[in-house]
């Protein structure tokens, strides 16, 4: 059975890498522009499921895509922990000594900064889209410049290999999330992801974290964004093991919902795997 599945940038992006890790032969990849469109696509029914990266090991969350979570009525059924290794590409018949721009994504230049430093009267451009600069680069037949991007964007559209492995460290990994517009709980190994906000009165964060480590739930993260229109006032997204079934679970968020204003279930599923 195949699946649309979206993302975000062009084909041969790492998006979709994670996307064909989770669902492999039966992945119908379904390229967007935005990462607002690919959360649009999965609420409306266009595809069938979404993949978006939400933070990477040595770079941090991607605050865009926690603020469409909380914008979307959408849920999480799945996550990929995709290892992230870029190459620097070429047309053929370009070496490194006539590079004189590299286009990518600022996530993936900021992932490469000492190769990047490494070089001498480069210049650096930032584009939307590691695949993308790969497409551009192969389209316009740009000569004088390079992409950075993965293996994948290098067979996609024919490209060279000048260099590889230049990220800066190489236990680096993006976190992906499958999105769905049908909720999907997940019977093993599951974690579950909420937003909520706290009451404006002195320890409601701490009473609030406390209803989990009253019960033993252990917190795998938690991230807090600004609420529009509210100076100093946050948002929480919580991540925590076990799922929303679970009776001890279930019974702490009973309680949290007591202790604050503002409560959204993303999903329970499945902890994701390393690959790549």
């Amino acid at each position: 059975m195949k699946f649309k599945v979206a993302f975000q940038g062009e084909r041969g992006a790492f998006s979709e890498q994670a996307g064909l890790a989770f669902f492999d032969e039966r992945m119908e990849p379904v390229a967007f522009n935005t990462f607002e469109d690919v959360f649009k696509s999965v609420k409306k029914g266009v595809v069938d499921f979404g993949v978006i990266p939400i933070e990477n090991s040595l770079y941090g969350s991607i605050h865009q895509n926690y603020d469409l979570l909380q914008k979307y009525n959408v849920f999480i059924v799945g996550e990929v922990k995709l290892r992230i290794r870029h190459y620097l590409l070429a047309n053929y018949g370009v070496n490194l000594k006539d590079v004189k721009k590299i286009y990518s994504h600022p996530q993936a230049l900021a992932q490469c900064e000492k190769f990047l430093k490494s070089l001498s009267e480069v210049e650096i451009i930032p584009t939307y889209d590691t695949a993308g600069s790969a497409k551009m680069i192969k389209e316009k037949k740009i000569m004088d410049g390079a992409a950075i991007a993965g293996k994948q964007a290098r067979k996609f559209y024919g490209l060279k290999i000048l260099k590889a492995g230049i990220e800066n460290h190489e236990k680096n990994f993006t976190r992906f999330l499958i999105l769905s517009r049908k909720k999907i709980i997940a019977r093993e190994n599951p974690k579950t992801s909420i937003i909520f906000t706290t009451k404006n009165i002195p320890g409601a964060l701490y009473r609030a974290l406390g209803v989990f480590a009253q019960r033993d739930i252990n917190l795998l993260k938690i991230e807090s964004r600004p609420i529009i229109g509210q100076p100093w006032r946050y948002m929480f997204y919580l991540d925590f093991e076990g799922s929303i079934e679970d009776e001890v679970c279930s019974d702490a968020i009973r309680e949290l919902k007591r202790l604050t204003d503002y409560y959204k279930f993303l999903g329970t599923y499945e902890k994701g795997r390393e690959v790549g």
